[in-house]
């Protein structure tokens, strides 16, 4: 019998079922948040639809028992893959005392969580790169075996958080992979307007690092090239820049309207390609999954979203005297 794609890649069929699931319950919690925040529960939604693929691909590449990520505020299927769990997303997204990012004092999408090194991000914009290449430097310092990984979206490639990063981990020979999700736009700025070279990786060539673009749509493309960039960096030899293009399907935020500057149509065109329909659809038609095991996993799903959203809106918010814990030193 013929070898299947992801055994090539030394991933067995386990592993590509809990991508898939993993790829689902980002997804799941993601609408969850979006009823939730047309009900008036939650203030802020940031979405990762459209995204999943490449965030579980890139997750999955990586040693998630010592690898750091500096997630960008997208990057939900990133942070479930590293131990973050639905109760915590939910209690984040309620603003709640429990919240492991904040506490509540963060919006959503701000994630950190030190016990599965996941580097605290911040709101302005790539700020999370520098990050990741410092890290990097201080694995690199102590003699570690580490990788760092940030994400971040293709309007942030353009900003100088970016550049200033690339060039010192390129310098500096980092173990750290630098991953552009380009979903296509910036709020509600096209990529065309964004960059003047064809693609992010581009750019890789200027800062001595290999750069790759591939189809953020599929998840084995996204863990080759990823796995590849992991072991360049164990080995010395360097940062990685990895596009991966895919499609925002939903507005930038709960507070855009993304019909004043997209078509419904050209949403409607991107989501034929849905990397949860045809990661489903390539499981399937390997012999991996079959449609009551679908049907299994959307219910352990649903059920451990319903039971994260009712403890979360009925767990305690802050104490008032507490507002000025961790601002100041105590």
């Amino acid at each position: 019998m013929a070898e299947k794609r992801h055994e090539k890649l030394g991933l067995s069929d386990q592993d590509v079922l809990d991508m898939f699931e993993t790829m689902l319950l980002a997804r799941k919690i993601d609408e969850r948040m979006w009823l939730l925040n047309r009900a008036g529960k939650i203030p802020f939604v940031i979405s990762c639809q459209g995204q999943e693929a490449a965030q579980i691909g890139a997750a999955f590449a990586l040693d998630r028992e010592k690898d750091w990520v500096a997630p960008y505020y997208r990057d939900l299927g990133i942070v479930l893959a590293f131990g973050m769990t639905a109760k915590d997303i939910m209690l984040s997204g309620f603003a709640k005392a429990e919240d492991p990012n904040s506490g509540g004092r963060q919006m959503p999408g701000h994630f950190g969580q030190r016990e599965n090194r996941i580097l605290t991000g911040s709101s302005p914009v790539t700020t999370q790169v520098p990050h990741a290449v410092g890290v990097a430097l201080a694995g690199k310092m102590d003699g570690e075996d580490i990788v760092t990984y940030a994400s971040f979206g293709e309007g942030s490639s353009n900003q100088g958080d970016f550049h200033e990063a690339a060039n010192f981990a390129g310098v500096h020979k980092l173990p750290v992979i630098l991953m552009c999700e380009n979903n296509k736009y910036a709020i509600s700025v096209p990529v065309s307007k964004q960059l003047a070279c064809e693609k992010v990786s581009d750019r890789a060539i200027g800062y001595g690092m290999p750069g790759y673009t591939v189809d953020g749509n599929d998840p084995l493309a996204v863990y080759e090239v990823c796995k590849e960039a992991a072991d360049r960096g164990r080995r010395g030899e360097g940062p990685t820049l990895v596009e991966t293009v895919s499609y925002r399907l939903t507005p930038h935020s709960s507070d855009d309207d993304d019909r004043a500057y997209r078509s419904r149509e050209e949403v409607e065109e991107a989501k034929k390609k849905d990397s949860i329909i045809t990661f489903a659809a390539y499981l399937k038609e390997n012999g991996v999954m079959s449609d009551e095991k679908e049907q299994e996993i959307q219910e352990r799903i649903k059920k451990l979203v319903d039971e994260a959203t009712e403890y979360a809106e009925n767990a305690d918010y802050a104490a008032p005297e507490s507002a000025m814990n961790y601002v100041y030193g105590e």
